[in-house]
């Protein structure tokens, strides 16, 4: 990430709006800026091969190549819609798979969630990612993926609706067509 190049696009986007950038509150803003833009777009730096390598610890579980599923629920993210760069926050990612073999340690799916979200991203887009990544590092074809957030684009500007909230779901493998797996990431 090029934190010069950001600096001064953001010291121009603040005279752009009409402020002074030498005022006492914004001096350091552009640095600032550039530091959070590092810390909460991280995952940009990322592919999803290189997220399932980074959190792909499976440990041995030969009795689970039943249907047995491992869920987790209400992992917390935020995210920013590439569309406006706008917050999408209070997301909760409920993470369903079928390990075949192995499965992966419990933080490693909260830590897949947070770093696919760390993108300039697409809800639809987000849960499609976690779903591919969470499938090559449990090494498994069948995965759940639901995401419940809010888009600022939507609750602070435009049509300025606090209430809504989106819902988004990928499905891979017998996920797609077993009601009651679906069922289990509600």
């Amino acid at each position: 990430m090029d934190k010069e190049k950001i600096m001064y696009h953001v010291r121009g986007l603040l005279e752009a709006i009409g402020e002074d950038p030498e005022r006492e509150g914004l001096q350091e803003t552009p640095l600032r800026v550039a530091n959070m833009l590092e810390e909460v777009l991280e995952g940009t730096a990322y592919t999803n091969h290189d997220i399932a390598v980074m959190f792909g610890k499976t440990f041995s579980a030969p009795d689970s190549d039943t249907d047995d599923a491992v869920i987790m629920k209400d992992i917390t993210v935020f995210s920013y819609c590439e569309h406006h760069m706008s917050l999408m926050y209070d997301m909760t990612v409920n993470v369903g798979y079928i390990p075949r073999g192995r499965v992966l340690g419990l933080s490693k799916i909260a830590r897949i969630c947070e770093m696919a979200a760390k993108r300039l991203q697409l809800q639809e887009r987000l849960g499609r990612d976690i779903a591919e990544i969470i499938s090559e590092a449990a090494g498994t074809p069948d995965v759940g993926v639901k995401i419940v957030g809010s888009h600022s684009c939507m609750t602070a500007r435009g049509i300025k609706n606090s209430a809504a909230r989106t819902e988004t779901r990928t499905y891979l493998g017998v996920f797609k067509t077993d009601k009651e797996l679906k069922r289990s990431l509600d």
